[in-house]
């Protein structure tokens, strides 16, 4: 391994985006009014609250795919947050007849493997490539610079608490962790890392009751069994939960917070 030249590849993506962070982007989202094809006055109000997925960038007539966390979201009161494939950024947003425009950027610096270097940025400048007209068909929205670059994005809806498998990435159980809730049985069930779980569950005005748990009683390596402890803490009581879009929440009564995600 050539441990210099993958440094110096980090630190120039990591400058990269410390120059990245001072960019104003702009961005224009559409409605979803029957028979409308672009964004009108009431974009607000249709786009705020919507997950868009980014699909791909189109630059020069060159297609890139976006990597699977590529998203952009704009919440009822502007705030902006999406993720640029591995980075995060947050803007607030205005909107203006048939466009957004993203103030205050703000944008991680980390490099992560298995997303290429150049993607972040090509999307990132289309974005904040001036006015972007948008046209909207069906759930698809795609929003083209006056250079006729692209970036087609998909709405997607939040995962359901019930139904969904839920992978427990914290605390890390080495991906072998995961939850489903069943609206027929009223019963969770699932793995602990090690063990198989089950326990009743009755879902509630944003909380959770969970039952005493079930297991069976299989002997792990040390790290599981700790991950099992802190996630047998959570039943016996009632724990808050939250989703955002594909990420789920759940905040036992004494702060401990698990966090999951919905499995494709």
């Amino acid at each position: 391994m050539n441990t210099l030249g993958t440094l110096g590849k980090d630190k120039q993506r990591l400058a990269a985006f410390a120059a990245l962070t001072l960019i104003p982007l702009a961005a224009a989202c559409g409605s979803e009014d029957a028979g409308s094809d672009s964004v009108g006055p009431g974009a607000s109000a249709s786009v705020s609250g919507a997950y868009w997925a980014v699909d791909e960038v189109t630059v020069d007539g060159k297609k890139s795919a976006a990597p699977a966390d590529a998203y952009l979201r704009i919440a009822d009161d502007g705030e902006v947050k999406g993720n640029l494939g591995c980075n995060n950024f947050g803007a607030d947003a205005a909107f203006a007849d048939s466009h957004v425009t993203f103030d205050k950027v703000r944008a991680t610096e980390m490099a992560c493997e298995g997303v290429p270097a150049g993607f972040e940025q090509t999307l990132a400048r289309t974005l904040s490539d001036g006015d972007l007209t948008a046209e909207v068909e069906g759930d698809k929205l795609t929003l083209t610079t006056a250079d006729g670059d692209r970036v087609a994005l998909t709405k997607q809806e939040a995962a359901p608490l019930k139904g969904t498998k839920w992978n427990i990435t914290s605390p890390d159980a080495d991906g072998k962790a995961h939850l489903t809730f069943d609206e027929k049985t009223g019963h969770v069930s699932g793995s602990l890392g090690c063990n198989k779980v089950k326990a009743e569950a009755t879902v509630r005005d944003g909380s959770i009751t969970l039952g005493t748990a079930s297991t069976t009683r299989m002997v792990c390596d040390t790290s599981l069994m700790k991950t099992e402890k802190t996630l047998l803490g959570l039943f016996g009581g009632t724990v808050k939960y939250g989703i955002d879009h594909r990420n789920l929440t759940l905040t036992s009564t004494n702060g401990e917070r698990v966090n999951a995600t919905a499995a494709e």
